[in-house]
């Protein structure tokens, strides 16, 4: 874990600085990146401060991160009509999609987020993950432009897009499992939720597929069936269905 300060000083931006080579982006202004990765729970422990949180940038992030996945597909997949573009963009910006590819570039070890929460597991949690995920695209953007951030954006979510392109977003991952698993008539799959956090109105799930007694894969989601969705694709992977 790389030990992080509140204020930009030189191990700060060492930190900064050796994230942004993960990242493949160079900042101007290294203080955008910063405020990118303050969640709202460090910033409410340090009132008084002018430490600002990360949620405005992921505001910004999240309407950049739309125009430019919704040209790519635009322009790149001239046979999809209104509706299955809308359906190919909402897969490849979906809140799992965006914690998966943070949690591949380590971004949970550079958040700075109050005592409770790293306590609790924040540096993990789908929803601040996938929220500092945007919040570096806001700040991208901000720092170098909207080509920067297009360069940016395309090259974090390739895999996402080439699934797209090769039409497997249209694949509901239940039913490809089912329909694999359905070839063998003695196989049987079941659905387990093993892991519930957060409060009654912002909960989230973790949920296991077994494929007869052997567990296949786990996800987690904001309702059962995203987290069931998320466990069928593991499964997929481990068969070696998908590779992304």
């Amino acid at each position: 874990m790389k030990e992080v300060k509140g204020m930009l000083d030189d191990t700060r931006m060492q930190a900064l600085t050796e994230l942004c080579r993960s990242l493949g982006v160079v900042f101007g202004d290294y203080k955008l990146l910063h405020q990118a990765l303050i969640h709202t729970s460090y910033a409410n422990e340090t009132k008084g401060t002018s430490i600002r949180h990360n949620e405005r940038l992921e505001f910004l992030g999240d309407a950049v991160l739309d125009l430019i996945i919704s040209s790519y597909l635009f322009s790149q997949c001239p046979q999809l009509p209104e509706g299955e573009l809308t359906k190919a963009r909402a897969q490849v910006v979906c809140e799992q999609t965006l914690a998966k590819r943070a949690l591949e570039l380590k971004i949970g070890e550079y958040l700075l987020l109050g005592k409770g929460e790293a306590l609790s597991g924040g540096r993990e949690r789908i929803s601040i993950l996938a929220d500092a995920f945007e919040a570096i695209i806001g700040a991208v953007y901000l720092d170098a432009g909207f080509k920067s951030a297009a360069r940016y954006v395309l090259n974090q979510l390739k895999s996402e897009l080439k699934l797209v392109e090769r039409g497997d977003y249209l694949k509901d991952y239940k039913t490809w499992l089912q329909e694999i698993v359905q070839k063998n008539n003695d196989s049987k799959i079941a659905y387990e939720v093993i892991n519930e956090r957060g409060p009654d109105h912002d909960k989230s799930f973790e949920v296991a597929v077994f494929v007869n007694t052997e567990r296949m894969g786990s996800g987690w989601g904001k309702s059962k069936k995203e987290a069931e969705q998320q466990a069928a694709k593991q499964a997929l992977l481990k068969l070696g269905t998908i590779t992304q």
